[in-house]
């Protein structure tokens, strides 16, 4: 019934070329429509202290779209994206009830990923209206979830200006959230929000790129995850001897509760990234503070979860007595082997303690090796493993994933 549906979509797709097409050339202006797709092949293995069974999660996303270039500053895309288990369901995808094992939170489904209209009048301006993907900086607060299967997306209307070279101002409302969990968990679609993303960007050179942003989340559906959060980011690098960069990057944000939040609370975040690049090698040590004053924490439930704070995932939601995370992360460009180019290999260690009291909640490693095998195909092997103090449990995860782009 999956392969059916997504014949189906992809049929459309295809056939919304031509009166497209059609259209334009009748007014006397040709537009191209371009197909795409990516397929993304993923094996997750999880041993979960306390769980009694591994979970084995064997799962496809395969994802085609179409997309116009500009017709008098007016361009369109239209995306549809399958989820498919392969094989035995030997995990908790949240929906399935399975809760002896650990959760894999990658339901099957098919949906409409993105629709949206974009009218950019001028190279400075440009409106979206429609189910989008949005990120925002380094995706800390606003983040399309692209690590799980299905995408975080936004119902939303979004206006980008470029005054002058080198400054951005974005203002973005949005009234619906498509988690990533899917349409069938009771918390995968949030709707009638009230949501207001306002960012502002300067390149100051040499200082590098000043960003000040006030996030605003309504959230009737999830009252606890209602907030207001401004803040300011610093981001840049500073060129040494030879082939050597100084790397630095430094955050300061106030979150209060807003909107439906039936808790009173103000809580700081903090966030210093000192590195150095040298050739092949980026190193970077970095702090991460997410206030908590032991009753509710900062939490980030726009943002991206799984790149943050450890790749096991043991902190997508901050402990009521807060997090500070200390880590280390090297990345490394690998040589050529057997004419493969391009592939790199990344380590990361952290410390997790709690930012109230002197409570430590663990240790991590994670470590990811990846390789363009050929042009479009991307192989990547990735592990985590969580050694809990006083926090969660000691869990290990193993990946495994192929991703071509069409």
């Amino acid at each position: 019934m999956d392969k059916l549906l997504l014949i189906s979509i992809s049929y459309a797709l295809a056939a919304l070329s031509a009166p497209i097409t059609a259209f334009a050339q009748s007014a006397g202006e040709p537009i191209t429509v371009k197909p795409y797709a990516e397929i993304r092949y993923r094996l997750e293995l999880v041993d979960q202290e306390g769980v009694p069974e591994n979970a084995t999660a064997s799962t496809a996303r395969i994802r085609a779209g179409l997309k116009t270039t500009e017709w008098h500053g007016l361009s369109a895309l239209i995306e549809g994206e399958a989820i498919t288990r392969l094989g035995p369901r030997h995990y908790n995808d949240t929906v399935n009830g399975r809760t002896t094992y650990p959760v894999v939170a990658d339901p099957s489904d098919i949906l409409l990923n993105q629709a949206w209209v974009r009218f950019k009048p001028a190279q400075q301006v440009e409106t979206i209206v429609g189910r989008q993907a949005v990120n925002f900086d380094n995706q800390r607060w606003v983040d399309s979830a692209n690590w799980r299967q299905n995408d975080q997306t936004l119902d939303a209307v979004r206006v980008a200006i470029k005054p002058v070279a080198g400054v951005s101002l974005d203002y973005g409302y949005a009234w619906r959230v498509n988690r990533a969990l899917g349409p069938r968990s009771p918390q995968g679609i949030w709707r009638e929000n009230d949501i207001h993303l306002l960012r502002g960007s300067a390149n100051t050179k040499p200082i590098g790129t000043i960003t000040a942003y006030g996030y605003f989340f309504n959230i009737p559906d999830a009252p606890l995850s209602s907030s207001k959060t401004v803040g300011l980011r610093l981001v840049g690098e500073q060129k040494m001897s030879g082939n050597a960069k100084l790397l630095y990057a430094a955050e300061y944000a106030n979150q209060r509760d807003f909107g439906t939040n039936p808790r009173t609370y103000s809580l700081d975040y903090l966030a210093f990234e000192p590195g150095v690049s040298v050739g092949v090698v980026t190193t970077k040590i970095g702090w991460e503070k997410l206030e908590g004053n032991g009753a509710v924490a900062l939490q980030t439930p726009l943002g991206a979860l799984h790149a943050f704070n450890g790749w096991a995932d043991k902190f997508v939601n901050t402990p009521a007595a807060g997090l500070r995370d200390l880590y280390v992360d090297v990345s490394i460009k690998l040589p050529a082997v057997a004419g493969i180019k391009g592939a790199s290999t990344r380590l990361k260690w952290h410390d997790f303690n709690a930012s109230r009291g002197s409570i430590n909640y663990g240790r991590e490693w994670d470590a990811m090796l990846t390789v363009p095998i050929i042009r479009g195909l991307t192989a990547s092997l990735i592990y985590a493993e969580y050694r809990a103090e006083s926090f969660g449990s000691d869990t290990r995860k193993l990946w495994f994933a192929l991703e071509a782009k069409f």
